[in-house]
């Protein structure tokens, strides 16, 4: 596995003109009867950034899916109540197909990057392309512009806006480049605005775009690229988790250390300053935090406090902050898993398959008598009373309880893979936990009842489970707080692997 290091956006669009130039150059000496060299630079730069921010999504299309699906359900809660409430429904069915469109759209940008560095059907090419940065544009727009829709209010109700706010946008990250590079919705709706100006350029002046190779080679490389897309796109959630990892919880990470120090950078952060509304003409104030905290009750009364401005934390937050397992019966037990010494092999599920449905069973309902007997010792003259209790009566009554189907595709996993890499593990010393999303009692009882897993289970929540490992059921090995390998269940490899190639 793979794993690269971030960079800014400014890095990114360096890099990208860098190469643009070189294929223009390139372009330039195979090329010899191109002479809009404006034209062939723009084919190159936007090509390449498309092939570029469509690779690091192939790398992991699933983190593209779950984008996707928050996407949907705001965009769902946000057509509800309007006029517009007919095409809600529609988002839901969205979701469900979130890891086919994110597929479809991952290769559509990668192929289009290409058609656009070599100048293949060049009319359609320009109209695509077009039409793929309106798409990009109306989505991170429309997120950028709910940070005016205060909490409560709707986006189509425009009298509701009030001053802008990153805090009430839903989708704080676009995905543009998934989690290679997060880029805020307001910063990406710049860029693709951006984007719009040569993809208006191109359809105007699409016969000056040059052309590479023949229309033969060009066709043969579109159909090609699109078939190898797809499998690798596939490859890395079906069969593998993805081989490049942009998340924090990669390889090597030591979450432990880690997470302590962006709680501790977080929790040294000072308020600057209080952003205030006045309660009956919506005018805003900032105040410095000194003076604020000196005269708020002279503001109480006819202000509210609508925000704050803060420092910049020394180390920067990321979902390593977010880490947290809980116990089944609710107990925090986060620092006692990140400080545990020797390794773990934490079973990922973040989400269990089963349908739950009310059923009825029949128990035994005793009834007990108690009686009360009073024993005279002559010798010390003390009366002892005891109270004795009897079976009275035994009836059968019907109790309602809930009841798990579980998927049997879905056991057969922990029966046929699991279950025996933990059993090996137990056996060698090697502790073995199961962290489930959505895990309570009930369902952990009848799991176990359908695995034989007897292992110590604990709850987290499903979306840090699926940036921890894109696998479901998924194989991670710790140790001493920090993460020494992960495993896809269709990749995980024998124990005595494990404990020859990874445990030392």
């Amino acid at each position: 596995m793979l794993l690269l290091i971030s960079i800014t956006l400014s890095q990114l669009l360096l890099g990208v003109a860098v190469v643009a130039g070189i294929l223009t150059a390139a372009v330039a000496f195979f090329n010899k009867g191109q002479k809009n060299w404006l034209m062939s630079y723009l084919q190159n730069f936007t090509g390449f950034l498309f092939v570029f921010s469509g690779f690091v999504k192939a790398a992991d299309p699933l983190g593209t899916a779950y984008k996707m699906e928050q996407y949907f359900t705001e965009f769902e809660s946000t057509f509800e109540g309007t006029w517009m409430s007919f095409i809600a429904p529609l988002f839901p069915k969205l979701s469900e197909i979130s890891t086919a469109f994110s597929v479809t759209m991952v290769i559509f940008e990668i192929v289009l990057g290409l058609m656009l560095i070599m100048g293949a059907k060049r009319k359609l090419t320009s109209w695509l392309f077009f039409l793929l940065v309106a798409f990009f544009t109306f989505l991170t727009g429309f997120t950028y512009l709910t940070g005016y829709v205060p909490e409560g209010g709707n986006f189509f109700d425009l009298s509701s806006w009030a001053d802008y706010n990153k805090n009430n946008m839903k989708v704080t990250d676009c995905g543009c480049f998934g989690d290679f590079l997060k880029l805020e919705p307001k910063v990406s709706f710049f860029k693709d605005v951006f984007l719009l100006i040569p993809a208006i350029y191109f359809l105007f002046r699409w016969k000056e775009m040059h052309q590479l190779f023949s229309h033969k080679a060009r066709n043969i490389a579109i159909v090609a690229s699109t078939v190898l897309l797809f499998f690798y796109c596939i490859s890395n959630f079906s069969w593998d988790i993805p081989h490049i990892d942009f998340r924090p919880f990669n390889i090597g990470k030591d979450v432990a250390t880690q997470r302590t120090a962006e709680l501790d950078a977080m929790a040294n952060v000072q308020i600057k300053s209080w952003i205030l509304e006045h309660n009956t003409d919506g005018r805003t104030l900032e105040l410095p935090n000194a003076q604020y905290m000196k005269e708020f009750k002279t503001y109480k009364e006819d202000w509210k406090v609508v925000d704050n401005i803060q420092t910049e934390p020394t180390v920067k937050k990321t979902k390593l902050s977010d880490f947290e397992i809980m116990a089944l019966n609710g107990d925090d037990v986060t620092e006692d898993f990140l400080s545990e010494e020797g390794y773990t092999l934490m079973i990922v599920a973040y989400k269990p398959k089963y349908e739950t449905s009310m059923a009825t069973r029949v128990v035994q309902d005793t009834t007990f008598a108690l009686d009360t007997i009073i024993t005279f010792d002559l010798e010390t003259k003390l009366e002892t009373v005891q109270i004795v209790k009897s079976v009275d009566s035994i009836t059968l009554v019907d109790q309602k309880y809930v009841k798990y189907d579980w998927d049997l595709e879905y056991i057969d996993k922990y029966n046929n893979i699991i279950k025996p890499l933990a059993d090996q593990a137990l056996i060698n010393g090697v502790k073995v936990k199961a962290i489930m999303g959505g895990a309570d009692e009930d369902n952990v009882a009848s799991f176990v009842n359908e695995t034989g897993l007897n292992i110590e289970y604990y709850n987290a929540d499903e979306i840090l489970l699926k940036t921890i490992v894109r696998s479901n059921p998924g194989i991670v090995l710790w140790k001493n707080g920090r993460i020494v390998y992960k495993w896809h269940y269709k990749k995980v490899p024998t124990f005595d692997t494990i404990l020859s190639d990874y445990i030392r």
